[in-house]
């Protein structure tokens, strides 16, 4: 009887409707007084992850994944071509550039209307969505640049919203920096700590205004969106090909007509986003399975939106490839939802969003420091991958300075069209900032992509900088070549100790040049240290005079790690073996190079100081004093431990000790079967690792360096040097092969100890640029619950870390990213190095076990690296933090040449300064961009390297003098700009959106820069300010002379 009444019905349908083509309506805008969905469409494109960014873009090794981008933006444009109502969001311009090199002049201007009506938005517009905790603050600014000139110059645009919806935790940097003063109105993102997420949902404050900034406040603030559960879109609408989400069936001559149903599914869901009301769901008479319906739904959902607008992030990874999939449903969701009347449904994007927000004119809770550590879970803290891979966190910074300083090197020769540039660097370094590459969260051919790029774009810029010190050192010549014909080799392999122009035999009266280039704002001294093969020696720095130098024997375990990296890189081994580290002690002037000559001593004059070698093995000394200057270490002679820190200058005397240990990597197999990997932290113990060595120490003792070597097994070599005219200590560190035949994977971590009292306080940085105030096992906006008291309590470092009590400070610095935290009072531990056995099941689906092979030969990973320890009275610690940090970032850029007899110093120029000779940069200032343009202007970019209150005699509004800082040439016009230098800052200040904010009425008034006088030419920086200006200038040809 039922199947006959159903048969009847379907008859009935069949016989009484009608299918017809329906003309769906999306023109519809925000409807006053209803609950406004706006449906978002974006694809999240990683630019690399399980595949390179190549494989993405062509959709090639579609066996890992069954991704291709370019499927993507065909599909995309051309849905979007078809109706005017539709939009699309796009981000990464890595991307799209490569499409848009590829299409006719007629599709790019059809394009370019649709980004010109709205239709087609550029969001957050970097080259890629750029990751926030490993990055360097230097570098997240380029690869942004990058981006958005390429969309200004391509399409007159400056996009107006951040979208960083996929890095694992979000910094105070990002907020201010690569935020407000970008332009932007408003920052997206979904990744924040599950228990952060909670109560704000409960408390409806995932929507904020945040103040990155403690110096620059409200000034650099922005509205930010945190969403209420992932970058996709509600249960039950994700349209992809294949998805299972049930599509609107909207014929009636078929089975399974849906639109009630469909229509009730949006509105529930759309409820349980915002607080439900009788003004805001209307009057409209509901049938009551449906009021049943919503209310069950809105009384099981938190209401998480403070106003009527919610949005629906219509995508995720990859989507779209198969754009009508998705169109097609939301033309219909649109079409008859608002129909339905309910709720309002209609095409958006995050910019009308956030103005419908800033018009709904409430009041937003206020947010300061940052997001950091992520946790999706109990026991899943997403902070091992601060320190994953980090062989490729320090090529990335170490490319990062080098591009700095060729970009400075290209400004003073004058920008060429054709030749060698920077160009192929960049590219290659605003792809590395990927959230999934210089994270470390990629697969192994992956990573292995991204290096190839560096080398690639490296090769390029090297040629550049011989150029252009050729260029600069010919100066002096009458008649200067058009082309330089000096020839200088570069040593990026200097780290393993290989640098064939410096090892090379001096014979036949020949000398080794060395030209030190200082890409920072100030004259810099410093120790340089060369690998050398012939033992009496001479250096004679740029007036001709002999300077004091110094032999150190190289030893065996600098010798294992230079010949296998070397063939592993090079395909090749080293031709010959130093015997020696060459130290000297060079000084250099700002934004210029000097000039030093390595000759061989004659054989009844001076030469090099011959290190004094020291093993504490059979010595009867209790206690060993290493040190020539004002920095003293003790160390205790029978267990070769570090045991104080004595400066006779600050008179610190503090006791303090450095260890090793590893903790075992969680393998994921009891109750919780979370793992350690690539992304996540989650420790098994902790275990210290003892000297085996029969030798606890040897010490290497001169006039400029004293040198105290540990090997502490065969998998763990140190060398803590001190030099004469520093007052920090540096520690180089050899990891690896990191051992696994136990069958545990390890993470290695060094940790400084000191008697300190610091009440669970330390302080680390954000992205290299302000410090922000950590305690251990809290967290300001909510009350933690430490189920990870170690993962819990680790931070992203790049620049460095210090904790401080009433005395004194302790400060450790970093030559790259690291994890790292203060897990008891008085000590700061880093971790350095990781090799895992299994995965953490966060999608990378591979274990973090990084090998190197040679031949047949396979390794894990070795790593070299540096970092920089000091103890100051308390408050001082900022002058070093500030200045050496600046340092670390920007080495000193050596080249090499060779020259015959005297003929060089009688031919070239051998000291050079890019600023007025009586000038230097202040020192709380640094100079970050000197880069002339294509289009013939020179960026330029000025820091202030101080927080309010960080120094008292820094943190102080700077002045620089443009006129001086740029004697050798006319400047004819000044622009002030955004950050990224897409739009006159004066313009952008005047369109910025206002925000009312709970408790702004208690702010401290902050005073930046004020405007450039075009006679004056001077510059203001406020503390933590960064100004960015367009130059219209003409080169002044002064290097003839």
């Amino acid at each position: 009887m039922a199947i006959s009444m159903l048969f009847a019905v379907f008859l009935a349908a069949v016989s009484f409707g009608e299918s017809s083509y329906i003309d769906y309506n999306t023109t519809g805008g925000i409807v006053p007084g209803k609950i406004n969905v706006h449906l978002v469409p974006h694809s999240h494109d990683d630019v690399g992850w399980l595949k390179t960014v190549d494989q993405y873009y062509v959709g090639a090794n579609n066996s890992i994944r069954g991704a291709c981008v370019q499927n993507v933006l065909d599909s995309v444009i051309s849905a979007l071509l078809d109706d005017a109502n539709r939009k699309f969001i796009y981000v990464e311009m890595a991307f799209f550039q490569r499409w848009w090199r590829q299409q006719s002049r007629k599709l790019q201007n059809r394009v370019k209307e649709l980004v010109i009506s709205g239709q087609l938005e550029f969001i957050n517009g970097g080259m890629c969505m750029h990751d926030e905790a490993t990055a360097h603050y230097i570098d997240l600014i380029d690869q942004t640049t990058l981006g958005h000139r390429y969309i200004k110059d391509e399409f007159g645009q400056t996009p107006r919203v951040g979208w960083q919806i996929d890095p694992f935790g979000h910094s105070a940097v990002q907020a201010y920096l690569l935020g407000a003063e970008l332009g932007f109105d408003s920052l997206f993102f979904a990744r924040i700590d599950y228990q952060d997420r909670a109560k704000r949902k409960d408390e409806k404050t995932l929507e904020v205004v945040w103040q990155g900034s403690n110096s620059l406040l409200s000034t650099s603030q922005i509205f930010t969106g945190i969403f209420p559960r992932h970058y996709d879109p509600p249960d039950g609408f994700v349209f992809e090909i294949n998805d299972i989400s049930p599509p609107i069936q909207d014929d009636v001559l078929l089975f399974d007509y849906n639109v009630e149903e469909r229509v009730n599914d949006f509105v529930a869901a759309a409820i349980s986003q915002i607080r439900s009301s009788p003004s805001i769901l209307g009057k409209r008479k509901m049938e009551r399975a449906d009021q049943t319906k919503l209310t069950q739904a809105h009384s099981r959902s938190a209401n998480v939106t403070r106003t009527n607008h919610i949005m629906w992030t219509m995508g995720t990874d990859f989507r779209y490839q198969y754009a009508n999939s998705w169109f097609r449903q939301m033309d219909k969701l649109i079409h008859y939802v608002n129909k339905d009347g309910r709720v309002n449904a209609l095409y958006s994007t995050p910019s009308i969003y956030t103005d419908a927000k800033n018009a709904a004119n409430k009041i937003w809770p206020l947010k300061k420091d940052d997001f950091f550590p992520y946790a999706d879970h109990p026991n899943a803290y997403w902070t091992g991958y601060f320190t994953s891979r980090p062989a490729f966190k320090g090529y990335v910074r170490m490319m990062s300075s080098y591009y700095l300083a060729a970009r400075q090197l290209e400004f003073f020769q004058g920008r060429k069209g054709s030749g060698p540039n920077t160009d192929a660097l960049a590219d290659a370094l605003a792809i590395a900032q990927h959230h999934d590459a210089v994270s470390g969260t990629q697969r192994q051919h992956v990573v292995a992509d991204y290096a190839l790029r560096l080398s690639i774009g490296y090769l390029e810029a090297e040629e550049l900088v011989s150029s252009s010190l050729a260029f600069l050192a010919e100066s002096r010549l009458s008649t200067r070549p058009s082309n330089p014909v000096t020839k200088f080799q570069q040593c990026p392999l200097l780290n393993i100790s290989y640098c064939p122009p410096s090892e090379a035999a001096l014979s036949d009266g020949k000398s080794l040049v060395v030209l030190l280039y200082n890409p920072l704002g100030w004259k810099r001294e410093e120790v340089i240290r060369i690998p050398v093969s012939t033992e009496r020696l001479t250096v004679h720095d740029s007036s001709g005079k002999e300077i004091e130098s110094q032999l150190l024997p190289l030893v065996n375990a600098s010798f294992n790690t230079r010949n296998f990296y070397v063939k592993a890189y090079l395909g090749k081994s080293p031709s010959g073996t130093p015997k020696y580290w060459l130290a000297f002690s060079a000084s250099v002037p700002p934004l210029g190079f000097s000039t030093y000559i390595i000759s061989s001593a004659k054989q009844t004059g001076a030469s090099s100081t011959m290190s004094k070698v020291w093993a504490s093995e059979g010595n009867t000394n209790s206690v060993i004093e290493v040190g020539q200057g004002s920095l003293k270490l003790l160390y205790s002679a029978d267990d070769g431990k570090l045991t104080h820190y004595l400066n006779s200058r600050s008179l610190v005397t503090a006791f303090a000790e450095q260890s090793y240990s590893y903790y075992s990597g969680n393998d994921g197999t009891d109750k919780d079967p979370q793992a350690s990997g690539a992304y996540v932290f989650r420790p098994n113990g902790t275990f210290p690792i003892k000297s085996e060595g029969q030798v606890p120490l040897t010490v290497m003792r001169g006039p400029i360096i004293d040198e105290v070597h540990q090997e502490l097994n065969p998998w763990i070599y140190q060398v803590m040097r001190i030099y004469k005219g520093k007052e920090h200590a540096e520690v180089e560190f050899t990891i690896g092969p990191i051992p696994l035949d136990d069958g545990i994977g390890k993470e290695i971590t060094t940790q400084i100890k000191t008697t300190l009292k610091t009440n669970k306080t330390f302080y680390t940085d954000s992205n290299g640029r302000d410090f922000i105030k950590r305690i251990r096992d809290y967290r300001a906006d909510w009350d933690l619950q430490a189920n990870q008291p170690v993962a819990g309590n680790y931070y992203p470092i790049n620049l460095g870390m210090y904790v401080q009590d009433d005395s004194m400070e302790l400060s450790v610095l970093v030559d790259r990213s690291v994890g790292g935290s203060s897990l008891v009072d008085g000590q700061i531990e880093l971790m350095l190095h990781r090799r895992l056995l299994h995965d953490d099941i966060r999608g990378v689906g591979e274990v973090l076990n990084e090998e190197v092979c040679v031949g047949d030969r396979c390794e894990g990973l070795t790593i070299r690296g540096k970092l920089y320890i000091r103890i100051d009275p308390v408050g001082e610690g900022a002058k070093w933090r500030r200045t050496f940090g600046q340092e670390i970032y920007s080495p000193l850029l050596l080249a090499f040449a060779e020259q015959d007899g005297n003929n060089w110093m009688d031919s070239h120029l051998l000291s050079f300064s890019g600023l007025d000779s009586s000038y230097a940069l202040p020192n709380n200032t640094a100079l970050i961009t000197l880069e002339e343009l294509e289009n013939g202007k020179l960026l330029l970019r000025l820091a202030h390297l101080y927080e309010t209150g960080e120094d008292k005699d820094y943190s102080v509004m700077a002045t620089v003098e443009l006129k001086k800082l740029l004697p050798n040439m006319k400047i004819i016009k000044v622009t002030e700009t955004s950050l990224s230098a897409n739009q006159e800052r004066r313009k952008m200040e005047k369109k910025r959106l206002i925000w009312k904010v709970e408790g702004s009425s208690e702010e401290p008034k902050v005073v930046r820069g004020g405007p450039v006088d075009p006679a004056k030419l001077v510059v203001e920086l406020a503390p933590m300010e960064i100004r960015t200006f367009l130059i219209d200038f003409d080169h002044i040809p002064v290097y003839s002379s």
